[in-house]
């Protein structure tokens, strides 16, 4: 029991955290920073295709595939809008 209040506890710190870093940051440094972003949730994808492939129990599967879901719908936005600001960027003719 004491073991989940922890986790709780450095969750919920996480967050707080998280908001406060991401305050911080200039507008402008906002977009780069989501796209390097994109590679660290590549790196999620990875982590969540072995927890959801693990034969252990279905609970771990079932918060792989879910983990999986939610990482795909953030790279695929990310990339989307790194195109859109590279696009800002062009010359236009």
């Amino acid at each position: 029991m004491e073991a989940i209040i922890f986790a709780i506890t450095v969750f919920i710190l996480a967050i707080f955290l998280g908001v406060e870093l991401i305050n911080k940051v200039p507008p402008i440094l906002h977009t780069p920073l989501m796209s390097g972003a994109n590679a660290i949730s590549g790196i999620t994808i990875v982590g969540a295709l072995i927890a959801a492939g693990s034969d252990n129990q279905i609970i771990g599967t079932i918060f792989g595939f879910i983990a999986v879901v939610f990482a795909t719908i953030n790279v695929v936005g990310g990339f989307a809008v790194t195109h859109r600001m590279l696009y800002m960027f062009r010359k236009r003719k």
